[in-house]
């Protein structure tokens, strides 16, 4: 599988900027994988594509003020992004500056660019640009003080009320990059859902390095996909289950959400049969794995042939080129209809990424 055929040219000026004054007025567009089927929409009409006994899950994890920056000792300036904790003070991070190998050591700067009594050691040498990071005295209470949100490079522009770049619902910190499929819902939204009848359930993943890295291999399924650490509780995934077993839809928001979901449902499948949902008329609908409850890392790399065991619709933003992401959604959809979506969203001139519009696949 060439990692070409996931690539697209992109106008420049539809790579978002900066979010919309609201958050469920970005536009959508409705995929539909049996027709083939796209239709243009507001966000905020999500609403009627959803059927009274779905199950939507979101992922809560809320994004830390992950950049930092510095001065080393010996001269130069540094920047660090935390992408993984590893133990107190001890974290995973991508640098950017001259000759960071083993020992060398940086004195942090605050958020306005000032020297801080905080160190940071280069504790080791990793592939690329990853180095493990020792801190002193440890940061995770400060980053507040000494953290910038991590926007991602292809933003530009300065985002003056970082709380949009967080989903309304994030609670767990520890992302490297905001969820962004989930950044168009509002409360009012999310209660309008619940009194249709939509479930709403939240599983964790926190987003790290693979946000930040194109596929460089020229065979696809040779990439090396990071992992990252997920969690879907146990009331939740009883939950999930009920609804799936009552003929609900199970969708994911975000292909975080669906990655949490469908590992969750790669690992009960070694110890529960498939089970036959049943659909609202009471006709049987095509098997399906449940899930269970999982807390640890994942390096589920889902790609063109993957064969899907629990997810039926997944909201989402639209992906760069050469991205996991974009193959993610091009598994779950078809390439070929994924390819004339994204025509038709520059035909129709969609704002793209972080901060653009949405679409929601069925």
């Amino acid at each position: 599988m060439k990692t070409d055929e996931f690539d697209y040219s992109l106008p420049l000026e539809l790579i978002a900027q900066t979010p919309l004054g609201e958050r469920d007025q970005s536009r959508l567009m409705l995929v539909d994988r049996r027709s083939g089927r796209v239709s243009h929409h507001i966000f905020q009409d999500i609403l009627n594509f959803f059927h009274p006994g779905d199950i939507v899950v979101a992922n809560n994890s809320r994004v830390i003020p992950a950049r930092l920056f510095g001065q080393k000792i010996t001269g130069g300036r540094v920047e660090l992004l935390l992408l993984e904790k590893l133990a107190q003070g001890h974290w995973l991070a991508l640098v950017g500056g001259r000759r960071l190998r083993e020992g060398v050591q940086i004195r942090l700067e605050d958020a306005q660019g000032q020297p801080t009594e905080f160190m940071a050691m280069v504790a080791a040498a990793h592939e690329g640009a990853q180095r493990e990071i020792i801190f002193t005295p440890p940061i995770e209470e400060h980053l507040a003080r000494l953290g910038h949100m991590p926007l991602p490079p292809y933003i530009h522009e300065t985002l003056t009320d970082p709380e949009r770049y967080q989903t309304v619902y994030a609670q767990p910190p520890g992302s490297a990059a905001a969820p962004t499929a989930g950044l168009h819902f509002t409360p009012e939204l999310l209660l309008a859902l619940r009194e249709k009848g939509v479930l709403f359930e939240t599983c964790t993943l926190h987003v790290g390095l693979d946000t930040f890295q194109p596929v460089a291999e020229e065979d696809a399924t040779r990439h090396k996909i990071h992992s990252e650490w997920v969690q879907l509780g146990v009331a939740a995934a009883e939950r999930i289950n009920r609804a799936k077993l009552a003929g609900g839809r199970l969708i994911a928001i975000g292909t975080t959400a669906m990655r949490t979901l469908e590992t969750a449902a790669q690992r009960s499948s070694g110890r529960t049969g498939s089970l036959q949902t049943v659909s609202q008329d009471g006709a049987a609908v095509c098997p399906w794995r449940p899930v269970m409850a999982v807390e640890g890392p994942t390096d589920l790399y889902i790609y063109p042939g993957y064969r899907f065991l629990a997810v039926d619709g997944l909201v989402t933003n639209f992906h760069l080129p050469r991205s996991t992401l974009l193959m993610l959604v091009s598994a779950f959809a078809g390439s070929d209809l994924i390819r004339q979506a994204y025509q038709a969203a520059i035909q129709e001139r969609y704002r793209f990424f972080s901060f653009g519009d949405a679409m929601f696949i069925i």
